[in-house]
């Protein structure tokens, strides 16, 4: 556990009587709290994983609800999102990535976008390019597609397009990274 303060939202927390709920939770708990006000908790401390989950289960049963919590959820979802549309993406290119996400999640493109950048410090359409990149590497070290072959299959409009993106992620051009193999390469989830 870190040393510094945290604050957590809290969504249907509406009233004084909701802020005395609340704060049995916490002193139940044993989470020692700085302040606590409609839809916020100051905490004094990070919290670990399990004593977070603690508290989102029994924020839950008196019917409160960690807003981070649903953000960070649906931060996960568009990040699965991303994957699927990148494994289907070459089978229909008709739809977009934007528009895919939509379809998935029935929220707002511009929201979605929004939320992904102030949680990932970083946009959907960078976190999309990075995911591109690693199928590239994939497909290289695997060495059975041409250059040519990768960049259709990764939907990239050319093999210029491909090298250009490649190096400004990587810092190495795709031939070259070939040359130095499975090295480089990171696993999705540590992205």
């Amino acid at each position: 556990m870190k040393n510094k303060t945290t604050l957590l939202l809290i969504k249907n927390m509406v009233c004084p009587r909701c802020i005395l709920s609340v704060e049995n939770i916490f002193e139940n708990l044993e989470v020692p709290v700085q302040r606590i006000d409609l839809g916020e908790v100051l905490l004094s401390k990070e919290l670990s994983p399990t004593a977070l989950k603690n508290v989102e289960t029994e924020l839950k049963k008196v019917g409160f609800e960690l807003i981070e919590t649903r953000i960070n959820k649906i931060v996960e979802d568009i990040k699965k999102l991303i994957l699927e549309f990148l494994d289907s993406q070459f089978s229909d290119k008709k739809i977009n990535l934007s528009a895919f996400i939509t379809s998935k999640m029935h929220y707002d493109y511009s929201y979605l976008s929004d939320l992904f950048s102030s949680i990932e410090g970083k946009s959907i359409e960078q976190f999309f390019i990075i995911q591109r990149i690693e199928k590239v590497k994939e497909l290289l070290v695997y060495d059975q597609l041409s250059l040519t072959e990768i960049a259709y299959k990764t939907g990239f409009s050319s093999v210029h397009h491909l090298s250009a993106q490649f190096k400004k992620v990587t810092g190495l051009t795709p031939s070259l990274f070939k040359k130095i193999g499975n090295e480089k390469r990171k696993s999705i989830d540590s992205l």
